[in-house]
Parts: C-alpha cells; sequence; structure tokens
C-alpha cells in the first residue's frame, strides 16, 4: 500500500505533488520522494520519513518543471527505513525511465534470475519496484524501432510487461522526452485514477491513487484507470488510451474498502464511506444473532476508520453511539509501523479513553479489522481500566486468516491472530467478553450493493483464494522464512546497539 502521483501540467508541478502526497501519506509513512522533468532531464528528491520531513524549501526549488511523478512508500518488501528503496526509480537504459510503484510483484525473484541472466540487467535493490522499473525498460527496447519510441512501441512494451509480471501493480512513469505512462495490472488489486483540469493554457492531468487527490487539487474525476489498461500523456498534453491485456478482469483489493483508503475517497466507482455503512448495517444484522440488544448501552468506535461502520451499527441496532477515544494525530497509523515491539508501544500513545463513555457501562467496540491483534488486546485493556463493565468487539470485516502478497503489511500467518484459532479464542486472546466478526459473503454485499456489477474481489487474506492464480504453499513458506530471517537480523542489530551503549556507559 503506497501512494503514487502523476501530473502533466502547464505550470510547474511541485507543489502540487508534494501538497497530492499530504493528501496520500496515510497511504506510506515510511518514505516520500519527488521526480519532475525540464528539458528532458530528470530532477529527483525523496529519502525516509514523512512528507514534511522530506521536502524543504531548498528541495522544492530543486524541482523544475511541469510534468513529475510522486511516491509515498509503506513498507511491504526489503528492510524499512532504508533511504535506498524510496521511490520513485531512474533507469538511464534505454532512454530514461522513473517509475513509481504501488503493489507488490509476487514473481520477483524469477525476473531477477531472468534479467541477470538473459536481460543483462542489473537490480541494485531488494525492491520489487526496481524489478517492475527494469522490466518495463527492457521491453521498451525490445520492442522499439531504432532508437525512437512510437506509441504502439509504449502499449506494445506495457502488453510485454503484463505477460512477464505476476502481483499487484498500479504504476506512473516518465519517459524523458516522450511523456507519462499510467498502467495497472489485469486485475486492478490496487487502484488508479486520473482526472484532468481545464486551464487558460490548456488541459492538465493527474493520476493518483486515491480521488481524494483528485478533489482536493482541483481536478474533475474523469474515471479509474481500467485493469491491463494503459494511458499515455505526451508532451503535448494529449491523452492516448490502450487495454493493454486481453483477459483483463477487475478485481480490487477489498481491503481498500475496509482500511487502506480514505472514506473521501472513490475507489472503482464505489465510494469508500457508502460501503463502511454497508458494512455497519450488515454487521448489526450479524451482532443481533449473537449479543442481545439488551446487553449493550453503547458502541464506540476505534477511530478512524471503523466510525461509519460503527454509527450504521449503532443506528440499526438503536443503541447510542458515543466518542470513546481520542485520537493523537501525531502517531502514525500502527497497522503500517514495522516491528511489533513499535506497534504495541505506539497504541497508547496514540489512543486515550474518555472515562466517562466506558464507566459502570457495557460497551460495544466496533473496528474496521482485527489483523495481528495488538491494538485490538491494548483497546480492550484500557475500556475495563476506564470502567467497563462489560466489554464486547465486532470487526467489519472477517478474521484475517491467510497472508497479503499484494501489498500489504501481513506477509506471514504466525503473525495473524486469526490464524488456527476460533472465534471464541480470539475473544480470549484480545481479552473481550463476546467477539462478532463480519460474514465474507455480507462484506461483497457491502461493496457490491453500491456497484451491482462489480462481482470479483482480491479476499485472499480472507479466504486464501489469490486471484493471479500462482500462489503455492512453497511460496508463502518461502516469505515467511525471509521475513523471520529479517526480523532475527534486525534483533541482532539492536542487541549489538545496546551491548554497545552498555559499553560506552561502562568506559565513559
Amino acid at each position: 500500500m503506497c501512494g503514487i502521483l502523476g501530473v502533466v501540467a502547464t505550470s510547474p508541478v511541485n507543489q502540487l505533488l508534494y501538497d497530492g502526497l499530504m493528501v496520500l501519506q496515510h497511504r506510506g509513512q515510511d518514505a516520500a520522494g519527488i521526480v519532475t522533468v525540464e528539458d528532458d532531464a530528470f530532477h529527483m528528491h525523496k529519502g525516509s520519513g514523512l512528507v514534511r520531513d522530506v521536502f524543504r524549501t531548498r528541495n522544492m526549488r530543486s524541482l523544475p518543471g511541469n510534468m513529475g511523478i510522486a511516491h509515498c512508500r509503506y513498507p511491504t518488501a526489503g528492510s524499512a527505513f532504508d533511504s535506498a528503496l524510496s521511490q520513485p526509480f531512474y533507469v538511464n537504459s534505454p532512454f530514461g525511465i522513473v517509475l513509481g510503484h504501488n503493489g507488490n510483484l509476487t514473481n520477483t525473484e524469477q525476473l531477477k534470475e531472468e534479467m541477470f541472466r538473459q536481460d543483462l540487467r542489473h537490480i541494485n535493490t531488494n525492491s520489487d519496484s526496481e524489478v517492475l522499473l527494469n522490466a518495463l525498460a527492457h521491453e521498451l527496447r525490445a520492442t522499439a524501432q531504432g532508437c525512437r519510441l512510437d506509441l504502439e512501441t509504449i502499449f506494445d512494451a506495457v502488453a510485454a510487461v503484463h505477460r512477464r509480471c505476476r502481483g499487484a501493480y498500479a504504476v506512473v512513469a516518465m519517459i524523458a522526452g516522450y511523456g507519462m505512462l499510467a498502467f495497472r495490472d489485469p486485475y486492478g488489486i490496487r487502484p488508479l485514477v486520473f482526472g484532468s483540469n481545464e486551464t487558460d493554457e490548456g488541459i492538465e492531468y493527474l493520476f493518483a491513487s486515491e480521488s481524494v487527490a483528485l478533489d482536493t487539487l482541483g481536478f474533475q474525476v474523469l474515471r479509474d484507470v481500467a485493469p491491463g489498461e494503459a494511458i499515455f500523456v505526451d508532451m503535448a498534453r494529449r491523452l492516448h488510451q490502450r487495454q493493454c491485456a486481453p483477459h483483463a478482469m477487475l478485481s480490487p483489493c477489498i481491503f481498500e474498502y475496509v482500511y487502506l483508503a480514505r472514506p473521501d475517497s472513490v475507489i472503482d466507482g464505489v465510494s469508500v464511506y457508502e460501503a463502511r455503512l454497508r458494512m455497519g448495517e450488515h454487521l448489526a444484522d450479524k451482532l443481533l444473532k449473537h449479543i442481545p440488544v439488551d446487553q449493550i448501552d453503547v458502541v464506540i468506535p476505534i477511530p478512524d476508520s471503523s466510525r461509519p461502520s460503527a454509527m450504521q451499527l449503532a443506528e440499526r441496532i438503536g443503541v447510542p453511539y458515543r466518542e470513546g477515544f481520542v485520537k493523537n494525530r501525531y502517531i502514525g497509523r500502527t497497522f503500517i509501523m514495522p516491528g511489533q515491539a513499535t506497534r504495541k508501544r505506539s497504541v497508547r500513545q496514540k489512543l486515550n479513553t474518555v472515562a466517562q463513555e466506558f464507566k459502570g457501562k457495557r460497551v460495544l467496540l466496533v473496528d474496521d479489522s482485527i489483523v495481528r491483534g495488538t491494538t485490538s488486546r491494548e483497546i480492550v485493556e484500557m475500556a475495563r481500566a476506564a470502567g467497563a463493565l462489560k466489554v464486547y468487539f465486532a470487526s467489519a470485516s472477517p478474521p484475517v486468516r491467510f497472508p497479503n502478497v499484494y501489498g500489504i503489511d501481513m506477509p506471514t500467518s504466525r503473525e495473524l491472530i486469526a490464524t488456527g484459532r476460533s472465534g471464541e479464542e480470539i475473544a480470549r486472546e484480545i481479552g473481550a467478553d463476546a467477539l462478532v466478526y463480519q460474514d465474507l459473503a455480507a462484506l461483497e454485499a457491502s461493496i457490491r450493493d453500491l456497484r451491482p456489477s462489480l462481482n470479483h474481489f482480491d479476499t485472499s487474506c480472507f479466504n486464501g483464494c489469490y486471484v493471479t492464480g500462482d500462489i503455492t504453499p512453497d511460496y508463502l513458506e518461502a516469505i515467511e522464512a525471509t521475513r523471520a530471517d529479517r526480523h532475527s537480523h534486525a534483533k541482532d542489530e539492536r542487541r549489538a546497539s545496546r551491548q554497545l551503549q552498555l559499553n560506552l556507559i561502562s568506559t565513559g
């Protein structure tokens, strides 16, 4: 889950890209980067941290040009806080390309081997996004006639990328001297939308991960980039589009609607806010079958993503809705913080209780999902400490039992609290008196109610069915082993650092 932007404008785009990244900051807090182009020369600045920390006035001044792309990174592969993994990535051959990617390739290792043995291309990091960039660069060279590009060549290259790459990818890229390219994987797993803005100097175009970026920057949403589609905006700001995957099928990640996207976004024609309201309605129907309404005094959301669902649930069952937690806006989203210890530490820094909403009451807490269980356990403890007589828990999504391989940071089964546990066992693990999960069919209906033609979703983290069809038990075991090795290495580094500090103190 990263945030990507691409702007082709009639005036300098550096401020537009910065403002867009601020709007998409929720999609990645690890790193940020902007690349602009002027006179066929790329200008880049990127680094680790939040957008506001990466860019200073001097950095913005060094990003001239009327075309650019931007990226905020969420660590799904590789080491967190490694500045070498900041995007956009750049390659100078064959034409000079910069690329920003949201998603995760599932055949990265195979592609790396092919590029080393066959394509003679060097991959400098362990990022799948750099692999994707080099795949695009190689296919552009393979399809180009001589040293010039045309529309046929560009679209044929994207078609070749679709044939070669597996997994989830929404991409914005710039080709020096030619223009901006945007495309989406044949399943449309990760979102990508584009829009336009009419100015006195001509039309401008903006591509973004979520429609909210277009809204806030004053662009009119045109539509979502279709699965398998490529859209190219040339240097004269002319728009060209083509379907580059013959068997494309829209199967968006359902977790975008549950948690990842902002509620004011519209993804693939569905309002995220409206979808979450529907989730609350369906969850209320399930709740009524398991917990008597007269046993609940108040419904309290766990901010922020669950608010619409909790509000609609409370209205449907006729129980007061109250805000019982105050959120510290200066603490990052715990779900996308690397490291279990960091997540657990941050929960109580992030939330504080409004004690009078809990004291002496039987409370129903509503959250959008339960992934690792760390946040849920801490919050239940906080509710009891504030004086709650009973603490019930409801999740607007089903149990997360399977790894996600398409760009969400929950890749190992042992980190998922629902893996191998029943609902009753999970309730005991988080300390709740009762736990109610949304049914998967009801979750899908929450979205399909708003767009009946949307028949397929990626729901792999709930049911283990991976839409790309290439995920095997061996693949899942391999990524789990890799992640375990990375965690072990990080622990060794922290242990060595603490020992060095102790040695310095003892010799000081």
